[in-house]
């Protein structure tokens, strides 16, 4: 017999067990709306780190793509697993090299699939049934592309800063997030 206990969990429990951490899940949102505020502020130097470490993550991801087409027991899939793996490295090392070119690149990447995931959405709220709610779907398809058409529109000139730049307000909104939740938790003591 296991002594694991066999009750199911659920959300109300989960945060009922997190009531005594609230300090510390509103420290980390503090800590999130810093970093936020520092990558907004100090937004190419928040670029390049994040193009930097975008690029780490191609070189491990083109590795394990090689490693893993070094098993593949067909020619083609040897083939594609290898190609696919020397891509990730080749970008991984355009990122390392150069993050300011590729932060170019990427942003470019960025602004069109921000318009082609706007339209897309667009599209999927003309198709909602006529009794669903469509203003909210439309507003947010519409925010996408105006986004990612502001971005198309200043490139390349800012491209050094909009990577850096999203990820402070992410960070941002992040936090606050965090910081709302904890102390969410401290007033329900």
């Amino acid at each position: 017999m296991s002594n694991v206990e066999t009750t199911p969990h659920n959300l109300g429990e989960a945060i009922e067990r997190l009531r005594g951490k609230w300090a510390s899940i509103t420290a980390f949102g503090v800590l999130l709306v810093i970093l936020g505020f520092a990558a907004l502020f100090f937004s190419l130097i928040a670029t390049i780190a994040t193009v930097t470490l975008n690029g780490v993550l191609f070189l491990i991801a083109g590795a394990a793509e090689i490693g893993i087409g070094m098993h593949s027991r067909s020619w083609g899939q040897f083939f594609l697993w290898v190609v696919g793996g020397l891509l990730y490295l080749a970008a991984g090392v355009l990122c390392i090299v150069n993050p300011v070119f590729a932060s170019v690149v990427l942003t470019l990447l960025l602004g069109a699939g921000l318009i082609a995931a706007g339209i897309v959405r667009l599209y999927l709220a003309t198709q909602l049934p006529s009794g669903q709610p469509r203003a909210l779907v439309f507003l947010a398809a519409l925010v996408t592309i105006l986004l990612g058409l502001i971005i198309v529109s200043h490139w390349p000139l800012d491209s050094v800063y909009v990577l850096g730049t999203l990820l402070g307000v992410d960070l941002l909104f992040h936090g606050v997030g965090w910081v709302s939740f904890g102390m969410g938790l401290q007033s329900q003591r």
